[in-house]
């Protein structure tokens, strides 16, 4: 269930909504049928696959974490950040998860890492994962076994031995992290525990950028690109061989796999990311509002790929502790006023049309208590936000008389509902359903034609269903859902209709009398 300070109707019983209180217009518009115009609502958050806000947890965080609580000034009290997400972000070292050879926290109930996994679980919250494996920041990310296993490494800074990092082409450093993610996707591909997978984690913070292949010293130009492109092509077939079911994304860097961070584009970025795209692949950025570093070629990537993957960002710029991010070439941002980056971010967050955006650790609290309208413009106006604004249906049929439902759909968010992307393969499909006295669905019609990714921002979509009724004489109510077709139809996604009644999460209509 959604806990929020806004009102999520759909949460409310049966009984406590008439049918008319979410209709603006129900007319008789011919003999035997009926035009209903359900009222859209703007406001409430919809806790949906790949759309909306996403907390970010710490891998020492403990139970105390999901009750964190911000000031928000325009309702002058504080609310819980969980009750404005969809997801639950942990980026965490793989050393973490798997301590040991074949010990993996997640069966730890005493393990810190353990009890948050657990406790997403227990809330309803999907997980989302990113590994990191490089040592030369952090510490050391990649588990000890694996060196002493012979895994071969680079040590950044002779003064820090213990800060090991992995070459990632080494044999038994592959050994080992494909039988971890093996496990790992055993546990996690599933799309009701995990929102999404950060599938690559190589180079610093995993962020893709900065991997490392051999000593600098020593290793020529020809040899990197080689190293780069075999790496890339290993870790997302490791990735998308094992996670099926659960979204996988990429960090869209225009130096993805290289062993510079700062610097012009490299010319097979594109081309290499594109590879993981073609495999499943969806977008992410760790950059947004640091305008010198999320550039024009960041942009174009993201454009050209908008409503064809999914786009998830994380901010750049950390404005509660060392970064200085009044120096941005914007020229923005004001110190002492992280507000401004929030609303670099959001802004920079619409052009591209992301589908989730982040309240990191560190910065949550500005997003609550200096930005709050941002975090609600971003409910209203961001990701998807789906529902039918007409639906012409039969009030009356003779059992096993033939008739069309005319159904028209809006996306009101800029970003797009990405059920084409492979994990899902279209599953999500507008259906109706005929329940009976007791509330029960006795009949089921799935629009196969009808194809949510299509929907976008100011282009309407309408379709023709025709339906056959076989039910015994009587009285029935319908319903309206996106379903889940590989899960026995079931409503899966949350419509952003006001005032609902719902059953199992489907949405009453109009009553319909079987003669």
């Amino acid at each position: 269930m959604i806990r929020s300070a806004l009102i999520f109707f759909s949460c409310l019983p049966l009984f406590a909504l008439s049918q008319t209180s979410f209709i603006v217009k129900q007319v008789e518009n011919k003999v035997g049928k009926i035009l209903i115009e359900p009222k859209y609502d703007s406001v409430s958050v919809l806790r949906n696959p790949l759309n909306g806000w996403v907390m970010y947890a710490a891998r020492s965080a403990d139970e105390s974490y999901w009750d964190t609580e911000y000031f928000v000034p325009e309702f002058n009290k504080k609310v819980k950040a969980i009750d404005y997400a969809s997801a639950c972000y942990l980026r965490t070292s793989w050393s973490s998860l798997n301590p040991k050879d074949g010990v993996y926290a997640w069966n730890d109930p005493k393990s810190k890492i353990g009890k948050l996994i657990k406790g997403a679980q227990k809330r309803g919250l999907p997980i989302a994962f990113r590994i990191v494996v490089d040592g030369r920041d952090q510490g050391q990310n990649t588990p000890q076994f694996v060196f002493d296993a012979g895994a071969k490494y680079y040590v950044e800074n002779p003064e820090k031995p213990d800060r090991q990092t992995p070459y990632p082409q080494d044999p038994v450093f592959r050994k080992y992290y494909t039988k971890f993610i093996e496990a790992f996707a055993k546990e996690f591909n599933d799309p009701d525990r995990a929102s999404f997978i950060d599938a690559y984690g190589l180079g610093k913070w995993g962020e893709a950028h900065h991997v490392v292949y051999e000593d600098p010293k020593t290793t020529t130009s020809e040899n990197i690109e080689k190293l780069k492109e075999e790496v890339l092509d290993w870790v997302t077939d490791l990735y998308a061989r094992t996670f099926t079911k659960v979204p996988l994304v990429i960090n869209y860097h225009r130096l993805v796999g290289h062993p510079e961070s700062w610097a012009p584009a490299n010319p097979n970025s594109e081309r290499l990311l594109e590879k993981a795209i073609a495999k499943g692949y969806s977008l992410r950025h760790d950059a947004f509002g640091m305008t010198g570093y999320y550039q024009q070629w960041e942009k174009d990537f993201a454009k050209k790929w908008n409503f064809k993957r999914p786009v998830i960002m994380e901010g750049g710029w950390i404005t509660s502790r060392t970064h200085r991010y009044w120096i941005d070439p914007s020229g923005k941002y004001r110190e002492g006023h992280a507000e401004d980056v929030r609303k670099g971010e959001y802004e920079a967050s619409a052009e591209a049309h992301v589908n989730m955006m982040d309240f990191r650790s560190g910065d949550t609290d500005s997003w609550f208590e200096k930005a709050f309208p941002l975090v609600r413009g971003f409910i209203s106006e961001g990701g998807y936000r789906l529902y039918p604004d007409q639906i012409n249906l039969p009030n009356q049929m003779k059992s096993r008389e033939t008739a069309v439902i005319t159904h028209r759909w809006n996306n009101m968010g800029w970003g797009y509902f990405p059920n084409n992307i492979p994990q899902w393969n279209y599953k999500y499909k507008v259906a109706f359903a005929l329940l009976d006295e007791e509330n029960k669905a006795r009949q089921i019609f799935v629009d196969k034609e009808s194809e949510p990714s299509n929907w976008l921002k100011d282009n309407p979509v309408s379709y023709d269903l025709k339906t056959t009724v076989d039910l015994p004489r009587g009285n029935y109510s319908w319903a309206v859902a996106i379903v889940d077709t590989t899960n026995e139809n079931q409503p899966a996604i949350k419509l952003a209709v006001e005032g609902v009644a719902t059953v199992d999460g489907w949405i009453r209509l109009n009553d319909l009398q079987v003669q």
